[in-house]
């Protein structure tokens, strides 16, 4: 099978990117290149891609906005599908929000606010998609996607596509029935509450200040890189391990944040791993806890 030519068939030569470069496409700024990073526009086209790869026994990941990615330096030996920009329709109705998985979290915040629809306000800074933030419950400041997901359409390994209930969903701590299952978060239906909307304008500013104070926004990263363990706080550990500011080559633990991992410049996803390494072996060492990575690592190492 000529892999190239069946993509090409699948989505149009346009939105078939061979040897694509992979630090242009996660927010850590880092990653080799990936065999064919593809860009489809309708379900069928993610349905079909997904089927070629899986007769040709080639590996397939979908991805959003990369903002909870760490891809290789050698790169993606398969086919990366982005779920983005050509998937990313909002439409608000009542007090419910309408959502492709490719939507920005900030846009679909954005959308809600303008509708006066409150409960959103925590996710307007979160840097991912919609599908992401599915996938993995994405919370901030108190709030989750659990608490305002009503249902989400999603597709199956097998192809068929399903609308699950927030309870099928089954959403915990940075996990949902979506990622368990390798299901494709494609759409969402968002249940939220009439507010006033200077009121929820100002929520998201006193948010977007807080960030802005307290991370390091200025420098790619995954966001949080580890997950919190039972009772602790990853950043704490971190910070009272000693490694505020800890270096691998041009990766850091972030001093104004321990529990983010930054690219200075130029680091490799090598110095990424190492450094998160040396920050689980230490704060086990010291505290008996092995924090757990939150970042998803893909490709070749």
């Amino acid at each position: 099978m000529d892999l190239y030519k069946e993509l090409c068939k699948a989505v149009g030569e346009e939105n078939v990117l061979k040897d694509e470069p992979m630090n242009r496409h996660t927010t850590f700024r880092v990653g080799g290149p990936a065999d064919f990073f593809v860009l489809p526009s309708v379900i069928e086209e993610i349905r079909v891609v997904r089927e070629l790869c899986r007769r040709g026994d080639i590996p397939c990941y979908i991805t959003g906005n990369g903002s909870n990615l760490l891809v290789g330096d050698k790169g993606y030996r398969g086919v990366i599908i982005q779920i983005g920009k050509r998937m990313n329709a909002v439409r608000a109705e009542g007090e419910r929000i309408f959502v492709q998985a490719g939507a920005l979290l900030s846009k679909t915040a954005a959308a809600a606010c303008e509708a006066s629809l409150t409960g959103m306000e925590f996710a307007s800074g979160i840097p991912g998609t919609v599908g992401g933030a599915l996938r993995m419950n994405a919370g901030a400041y108190g709030g989750e996607m659990r608490q305002i997901v009503e249902s989400a359409e999603v597709l199956t390994a097998e192809g068929d596509v399903l609308d699950l209930s927030v309870e099928e969903l089954k959403m915990g701590y940075r996990t949902s029935v979506i990622s368990k299952n390798d299901y494709v978060a494609l759409s969402a239906v968002l249940k939220l509450d009439r507010g006033e909307q200077k009121v929820i304008r100002a929520r998201m500013e006193e948010l977007k200040e807080k960030r802005v104070e307290k991370q390091p926004l200025e420098y790619g990263s995954a966001g949080s890189a580890f997950k919190r363990p039972k009772g602790y706080f990853a950043g704490k550990l971190i910070q009272d391990a000693g490694l505020r500011g800890y270096r691998v080559g041009n990766a850091q633990v972030s001093e104004k944040h321990c529990g983010f991992v930054i690219n200075r410049g130029g680091a490799t996803a090598a110095e990424i791993v190492q450094l998160m390494t040396d920050v689980e072996d230490r704060v086990e060492e010291m505290f008996g806890v092995r924090l757990e990575p939150e970042v998803k690592r893909i490709g070749e190492f």
